[in-house]
């Protein structure tokens, strides 16, 4: 029970990273706000900690709206009475090169993967600043936030924003004792990869056998995973859980690499 008495947003909760996140800190006694545009999936969320004795509640959601945002950190401290811990988990990805990417899917990026982080720090901190006890925001970027990769421009620069946008947060709001870190997956067996535009690039042709998510060994090993290797959605929620808990408190600004040696 390391987050006992703890409160937790935690967005794109439907599926992949965000429902293990939300399920690994409700098994550790967080409150849960697990959030996603998604209803049937955030239901499914929902279901799992329940049954599994975890307090927890589900809210759609749109990150991109300010207004979405407003009324979930308002309905997560109605529930709950405070807010300790946010998990910027929402994203998507496109995989298209830059000449062939049209203005509607980078600003959709943008809008999802940057602003959407935007907003829940902007409309976060005000309610962890009234805890007294500060709190610890995770935002989720990615190992295409630390290094580019060709066909994925898009996501690599809000992913990139993410990385920065965390340690000017964790400089701003440290004299009010709230953390800020990044954590960055490598590829990871979730359905992003069964919703990624392949834009007709070698890197992203290779999508998983029917049945699974992520791409075959032999795709990731020619990707350079020395582990030749997905990485599963608890493999990221263990790291989370660890950012949120108090074991991390000397910890801001950092970014966490879970990426089975991809990026060594």
């Amino acid at each position: 029970m390391r987050l006992k008495g703890r409160v937790a947003i935690v967005t794109g909760a439907s599926s992949g990273i965000g429902r293990s996140t939300a399920i690994t800190l409700a098994r550790e006694g967080a409150a849960v706000m697990a959030t996603d545009i998604d209803d049937r999936g955030g239901a499914e969320t929902l279901a799992a900690i329940t049954a599994a004795g975890g307090k927890a509640r589900y809210l759609q959601q749109d990150v991109r709206s300010e207004e979405q945002w407003i009324a979930t950190v308002a309905a997560t401290v109605a529930a709950f009475g405070n807010l300790h811990i946010l998990v910027n988990n929402a994203g998507i990805g496109s995989g298209q090169l830059v000449t062939e990417m049209s203005l509607e899917a980078w600003n959709n990026q943008v809008a999802i993967n940057l602003t959407g982080v935007f907003l829940g720090c902007k409309h976060a901190i005000p309610a962890m600043r009234k805890t007294g006890s500060g709190g610890s925001i995770i935002n989720i970027s990615s190992v295409a936030g630390l290094e580019g990769s060709a066909g994925l421009a898009g996501y690599c620069a809000t992913k990139g924003g993410v990385r920065l946008f965390t340690k000017a947060v964790a400089k701003e709001y440290a004299a009010d004792r709230i953390r800020c870190n990044s954590v960055h997956p490598g590829i990871i067996d979730t359905p992003i990869w069964t919703k990624i535009d392949e834009g007709g690039l070698q890197e992203l042709q290779a999508i998983s056998q029917p049945g699974a998510n992520a791409p075959n060994p032999d795709m990731i090993a020619q990707m350079g995973s020395p582990m030749a290797r997905a990485g599963s959605p608890d493999d990221i929620a263990n790291g989370i859980l660890f950012l949120a808990s108090d074991e991390s408190g000397y910890m801001t600004g950092s970014e966490l690499v879970i990426d089975g040696g991809w990026t060594a």
